[in-house]
């Protein structure tokens, strides 16, 4: 026999007993026990439908949510980082912005930017400029895009990678793990240039994800320095 005072707190509040679901199962599982095995309780099946419908339901919240959390970052990560990178007034200190508090805004572990040119690196103009530039030989940015394969080119690549040399990285290309390639287009008649983003974090960057804003960063870094090049 069920204590009085619990009997009365029961009948006194019985939506408790609703609301807790571990309690509802095992009252099931014992109505299906007193009922014999030979009947089958449509009821209780169609509860364990509905509770697993409903966990699948919150599940895709609960992503959903997450999703929407984890844009709304990356978008002010990205806002931040142009905001930055349009703070320099000599190109000198737009690449040293660049490779250092938009690398950190963005926290990506590196960050290059690649010039097609027919100037030699070894110029003392270009020397001076830093480690961020790299510059390449004309079709530089088509062969490293392509990684060898006959693909077309995106504006925006996605890939994890094991650099094959020390060309871009120079000393951390031993542990960059995941790169983010973006295409630049400076006008006609100049050859085209690559914005590279290296991650440590293999996974930091994977073909999976989505490139719009990484696309818009592009762009807006592709429009600056159409400006610094003229």
């Amino acid at each position: 026999m069920i204590e009085p005072d619990l009997r009365d707190r029961i009948l006194a509040e019985p939506e408790v007993i609703l609301e807790d679901h571990d309690l509802m199962r095992a009252l099931i599982a014992a109505n299906e026990r007193a009922m014999g095995s030979n009947i089958v309780d449509l009821r209780g099946i169609a509860m364990e439908r509905l509770e697993s419908r409903l966990d699948r339901l919150e599940d895709t919240h609960r992503s959903v949510i997450a999703a929407a959390y984890e844009n709304l970052a990356g978008t002010n990560q990205v806002h931040r980082a142009l905001l930055q990178m349009l703070d320099p007034l000599s190109f000198e200190d737009f690449l040293i912005s660049l490779g250092g508090e938009v690398a950190q805004t963005l926290r990506v572990d590196c960050i290059r930017l690649v010039l097609e040119s027919v100037q030699s690196a070894e110029d003392p103009t270009l020397r001076r400029l830093g480690d961020v530039l790299f510059v390449a030989e004309p079709g530089f940015v088509a062969e490293y895009l392509a990684g060898g394969r006959n693909v077309p080119l995106r504006p925006v690549t996605l890939r994890q990678t094991i650099p094959s040399s020390d060309q871009i990285y120079g000393d951390r290309a031993a542990w960059i793990r995941s790169e983010a390639l973006m295409r630049l287009d400076f006008g006609k008649g100049r050859l085209p240039g690559m914005l590279v983003m290296g991650a440590e974090d293999p996974h930091h960057f994977k073909p999976t994800q989505g490139t719009d804003l990484l696309a818009f960063f592009a762009g807006v870094f592709e429009r600056t320095m159409r400006r610094w090049l003229s």
